[in-house]
Formats: C-alpha cells, sequence, structure tokens
C-alpha cells in the first residue's frame, strides 16, 4: 500500500507533504508539462499557447519518456489545498472527524452497562450478551482491512457519510432488537461501520495538518468517549428507560452527528482533489493530456483490497517490532474489555453498588485518560529533544513508564477492593490503569509509524487487527474466569501477565535500532530513503 499525507501512519513522520510544492508559483492551478524531446524554445511557445487557453495557469517543465502531457498540481496557497484551509475550517474539521471515534467508542463502552435489562428483556444469558461486546470489536478489527482500499478510490468524504449514516441504522437496529441474535449481529455492523472512527479520522487531521502540528490531535479524539460508561450507567438504573434507551440515545446522537457530517465536512484527500481537477480541466479543455499524478500507475481496487489485507498479516508475523507492540497493546486492550465487563460486577458484590453507581466508577476511566494526554504532552518534548540522539527510540520514554505502573494499578486494584478497605482505594489503581493504557496506545501507534515510514500503515493496520481480535476474545471467558478464581486472584492474574511484559518497550528503547538492522522490511525502508536523497540531490 502506498505511503500517503492522509494515511493515519503519517501522523507525526518527519517527512514533507506530497502536495506541497517547493518553489512558489502564484497560480491558482500549476500544469507541471512532460517533454522529453523538445528544445527550450519550443517548450516556451507551447506554455504561451496553453497560458492563452487558460488564464491564471502557470506552467513548468519536468523531462519524461512521455509526451505532451500536463500534471494538475496545486500551487502555494491555493485554498483548495486541505492543508491551506483556514484555521477555523481545519479545526471545525478537527472536532467533526474526532467527535465520530468519540461516538464508536462510546457505543463500544456504554453497552456493558445494559446487560442486567437487556437479559431479562430478551430471555438470554450473560454469556450471550458478552458476544455482542465481542463482536463489536471483530468488527472494529477486520473492517478496515477491505474499506481502508474504498477511501483511496473514493474519497475520505463519501465515507464519511455512508459509514456515519450505516452506524446510525445499527444503533437503531440494535434498540428494536427482538432478541438476541438481532442484537449480536448488529454490533458486528456497528463496529465494522464505527471502524472508520479509528482509521479514517486519523487520515483526516494528517490532511489538514503539517507533520510538526500532529503530535497531539489525534489523541483528542480518544477523550471524547471517556464518559460514556458513566452516564449509560444512570440510564440503565432507571426502570422506564433501561438498554434499549442507551441505544436510542446513541442513535439520536449518531443522527445529529450525520447532520453535522453532511454540513461541515469536506474532501480532505489530496489525490482525489487533484483528480477531480484534472478531470475537470479536460472536460472544460477537450484535451485529455491534463492529469494527475496519482492517475498514473493506478493499481486496481481489487490489487489494493488484497494488498491491505495481506500486508499487515505479513509485518505482524515476520517484524519483531510490530509482534511485539501489538501483543502488548493488544493484551492492555484485552484487559481494558475485561474490566468494562467485570467492574460493575465487582462492585456490586463487594461494595453494594446500584447500577448507576457503578457507572460512576468509570469516572476513572475519565480521569486516567486525562493523566494520560498530559503525559504524552511530556513525551512530544522528551521526543523532539532526544529524537536526534535516540532516533525512533526517543517515543519509547513515557512508554517505559507506563509499563511498570500499568501491573502496579491492576495489583492496587487486586487487593484493596474488600470491603473492610475504602471504594476509593481501588480507584486509585483504576486510574493508574487507564493512565497507562491510554499512554501505551498512543505510543505504540506514533512509534510504528516513525518505524516503518511508507509501510506504517500496514504495520498499524497489523497491531489493530491483533489488538481488536484479542479485546473479542477476552471478554468470552471473562465471567468464567472470574467465577473460578474470584476478583481478587483473576485480577491478579492478569497483573503478572502484564509485569511478564514490562521489558518489552526496555527492549525495544535500548535495542530497537539493532533489531531493525536486521528486519527485512527496515533494509528496504532504508534502500528507498537513500535513493531518494540521492534523486533530490
Amino acid at each position: 500500500m502506498t505511503h500517503h499525507e492522509g494515511d493515519p501512519s503519517f501522523r507525526g513522520l518527519p517527512t514533507k507533504r506530497v502536495d506541497q510544492v517547493t518553489e512558489p508559483i502564484g497560480a491558482p492551478i500549476s500544469f507541471v508539462h512532460k517533454e522529453g524531446a523538445l528544445n527550450a524554445a519550443l517548450q516556451n511557445k507551447k506554455k504561451d499557447e496553453e497560458l492563452k487557453k487558460n488564464p491564471g495557469v502557470k506552467l513548468s517543465d519536468a523531462p519524461s519518456i512521455v509526451e505532451d502531457e500536463f500534471y494538475v498540481d496545486f500551487e502555494d496557497g491555493d485554498m483548495r489545498n486541505p492543508v491551506n484551509f483556514s484555521l477555523t475550517r481545519k479545526w471545525v474539521m478537527t472536532i467533526t472527524a474526532c467527535a465520530f471515534a468519540g461516538i464508536a467508542g462510546a457505543a463500544g463502552s456504554s453497552y456493558v452497562m445494559g446487560y442486567s435489562s437487556m437479559i431479562r428483556d430478551l430471555d438470554c444469558t450473560l454469556f450471550q450478551a458478552t458476544i455482542g461486546l465481542s463482536m463489536y470489536a471483530l468488527g472494529i478489527g477486520l473492517a478496515p482491512l477491505v474499506t481502508s482500499s474504498f477511501s483511496e478510490e473514493f474519497g475520505r468524504l463519501l465515507f464519511y457519510i455512508i459509514s456515519t449514516f450505516m452506524f446510525m441504522l445499527t444503533e437503531v437496529m440494535i434498540a428494536l432488537a427482538p432478541n438476541i441474535q438481532i442484537v449480536i449481529v448488529a454490533r458486528f455492523l456497528g463496529g465494522a461501520f464505527g471502524s472508520t472512527g479509528s482509521t479514517l479520522v486519523a487520515g483526516t487531521i494528517a490532511d489538514i495538518w503539517l507533520p510538526h502540528q500532529l503530535g497531539l490531535l489525534h489523541s483528542s479524539g480518544n477523550l471524547m468517549f471517556i464518559e460514556s460508561p458513566t452516564v449509560a450507567g444512570w440510564i440503565e438504573a432507571n426502570p422506564s428507560l433501561g438498554w434499549r434507551w442507551i441505544q436510542w440515545i446513541h442513535a439520536i446522537v449518531s443522527g445529529v452527528y450525520f447532520i453535522i457530517v453532511l454540513l461541515f465536512m469536506r474532501e480532505t484527500r489530496s489525490t482525489i482533489i487533484l483528480i477531480r481537477m484534472a478531470r475537470k480541466v479536460r472536460k472544460d479543455t477537450g484535451d485529455g493530456r491534463y492529469r494527475a499524478r496519482a492517475e498514473e500507475n493506478k493499481p486496481s481496487l481489487a490489487s489494493m483490497i488484497w494488498i491491505s489485507c495481506t500486508r499487515p498479516l505479513y509485518l505482524l508475523l515476520t517484524e519483531p517490532t510490530v509482534l511485539s507492540f501489538s501483543l502488548w497493546v493488544g493484551f492492555v486492550w484485552g484487559v481494558l474489555y475485561i474490566l468494562l465487563e467485570s467492574i460493575s460486577g465487582e462492585f456490586k458484590s463487594v461494595y453494594g453498588f446500584d447500577v448507576g453507581e457503578t457507572g460512576t466508577v468509570f469516572v476513572t476511566m475519565t480521569i486516567g485518560s486525562l493523566l494520560g494526554y498530559l503525559a504524552n504532552v511530556y513525551q512530544e518534548r522528551m521526543y523532539h529533544k532526544y529524537v536526534h540522539r535516540k532516533a525512533q527510540e526517543a517515543r519509547l520514554y513515557i512508554a517505559c513508564v507506563a509499563s511498570i505502573v500499568l501491573p502496579t494499578g491492576m495489583l492496587l486494584f487486586a487487593w484493596t477492593a474488600r470491603p473492610n478497605i475504602p471504594w476509593m482505594v481501588p480507584l486509585v489503581g483504576l486510574t493508574f490503569f487507564w493512565a497507562s493504557a491510554f499512554v501505551i496506545y498512543q505510543v505504540v501507534f506514533v512509534y510504528l509509524a516513525d518505524c516503518y515510514g511508507p509501510y506504517a500503515s500496514s504495520a498499524l493496520a497489523g497491531q489493530s487487527l491483533c489488538r481488536n481480535i484479542l479485546a473479542t476474545i477476552f471478554p468470552l471467558f471473562t465471567a468464567r474466569m472470574f467465577d473460578m478464581m474470584t476478583y481478587k486472584w483473576a485480577d491478579t492474574l492478569v497483573a503478572v501477565i502484564a509485569i511478564a511484559m514490562i521489558p518489552i518497550p526496555f527492549v525495544l528503547f535500548f535495542f530497537g535500532s539493532r533489531i531493525r538492522q536486521h528486519s527485512p522490511v527496515s533494509q528496504k525502508i532504508a534502500e528507498e530513503e537513500k535513493i531518494s536523497d540521492l534523486a533530490k540531490s
């Protein structure tokens, strides 16, 4: 899969956007004239002729074996270039895009708060209700392997419109479901359409902001869903509302969001905009020589889907860096889903909380995520300070700390959730866990993006697949594990596994560059960078 400025993987990479011109030209559209055999005088003559046909157009030459073709490109300051959108429009679109990530995350986490009334109304078991939680994660993990190619072919805006509308319908489908089977199917479809919130959003942000502006923008989207379980808990606590109204509220919010997308979102993928500009010029002039660079050697949609499905698996199974970080963040994600599943039951049995009060326990998610966000602010400063010395491994300072804090929080939660210890104490442990999970998720994202350059989108897709598969599996054995081991020892087991994973970021911090030197993919990336540098020089 070709790496481009709109990929989620582009976030934080110190590379130049391909849609930026390097010299100021001062016209709304640039036509780069491709001629290999004409002399300078003939080229200037053709330029004059083209300028007469297209007033306000600037032409520049570049030798090529293909004759008489013109590349349509952005000029410096062109407001059709997404990176040149006004600051107001950029922030409106950024908030709108991040809101989808928040809505999709809220739908995933608030579902568990409606278990009691759902089991009663649909006459199903707890395990069947849990399958609905797992299917959502599975949809998020599998869908991007196929759908990411559609955004490359048809643009981001159309994908936003379809995804948000279909996501709203899945929420309606759940709210009206007559049985648990319909709920399970709808949850999988909701995860598939909601996956746009975790894949396309990062690409949209990277489209409109420059690389050095992106350090913490993507983290903002993850802060938007953290209050959802708390609100859902109090909805479930109301006998006249229950689980169906949790879904109806999501459907209403999704419907309002769909209207906002229609009003405020615009196409941000520069290659799609340039292709449309080229088509318009060809239509207006009747001249087929005008083309966008993205139209040349363009792979078929089937080819792009095949690559987007197979390359992530190849990197996941053959690259130690991708595999180790994917297992680490996948375990953390699985534990997160275990906690979503078990917190209510644990605080009911230990402290006698009702469903509304157990929902309030998820305020720790809010506090922890905010602490994790602030930790990432500090990590960005550390990265810029030490990147020249440590290269990509400068991303891992806070990850090393988080790897220790996470099992510490789990152990504190496991051993203090007892009737004779105030309920505030285990909440401190939960806060440590949420903060560490937030940090680890962000660090894994930016570190893999930095390490794998043009193949970063595939590396991130591989870790996303691993992460969501583990999040699918973990909740399925949660209830049985806690029944057999008790909450205390089950949480302790999870903490011990987390302790065993502490060395992962430390090994990569000290030996990551050596590991990449023995990686065939990293060697290929280095060779491509050398060729690119030679071409520029």
